[in-house]
């Protein structure tokens, strides 16, 4: 029988995460991820592999992580406009934090940053955009039978729709768009789902 580990793996994955968030995948090193889980060169490739294979592991602890955050929120809200509308305003408020909190979204930085130059990467993105559209079509069904959004548009189209709307409101307010403007932005977002 093998010693007992002395790390906990899943802390040293949420680490990990928390460090490609904040750098993304090419800027981080090995060292800059030894020295943020506390970990020896050999306890690191024998627990995780190596950089790409904790990466993806990564990846899938933010999926389910973010998923399980706006699951709720949805769950929270009091219809699916609301739940639509505070996502649109949250994520915006993120993209306005000072730059050294100011991460933006995983999936969208990899999506931007290095998933072309790699297949697992690039279905890891994939998996991220899909369960996110899933969970925007079960919003968009739910706004359709509770009268706030239209049912002249599919719900996948419209979940598509706000995909391409919530990366285009963390693009304005990288840009400069203050607080005013990002609510006219998302008033505008919600007017089409009428």
């Amino acid at each position: 029988m093998g010693r007992p580990l002395a790390y906990d793996p899943e802390k040293a994955l949420d680490t990990a995460m928390q460090v490609f968030w904040s750098r993304g995948y090419e800027a981080t090193t090995l060292q800059d991820l030894l020295q943020a889980m506390g970990l020896s060169k050999s306890s690191f490739y024998q627990a995780f592999g190596g950089k790409k294979e904790i990466f993806l592991r990564s990846m899938a602890r933010y999926r389910e992580k973010i998923g399980q955050g706006l699951s709720q929120l949805l769950e929270n809200s009091g219809s699916a406009r609301e739940f639509i509308e505070r996502m649109l305003l949250n994520s915006a408020a993120e993209a306005r934090r000072p730059n050294e909190t100011r991460r933006g979204c995983l999936i969208m930085n990899t999506a931007t940053e290095c998933a072309q130059k790699d297949g697992d990467i690039a279905g890891e993105v994939s998996s991220g955009f899909e369960g996110l559209r899933a969970l925007l079509c079960r919003a968009v069904r739910r706004g359709q039978a509770e009268g706030g959004i239209t049912q002249e548009v599919e719900a996948e189209a419209l979940a598509g729709y706000l995909i391409s709307s919530l990366g285009g409101i963390k693009m304005v307010v990288k840009g400069g768009a203050d607080e005013e403007r990002v609510r006219e932005i998302v008033a505008v977002i919600l007017r089409a789902l009428d």
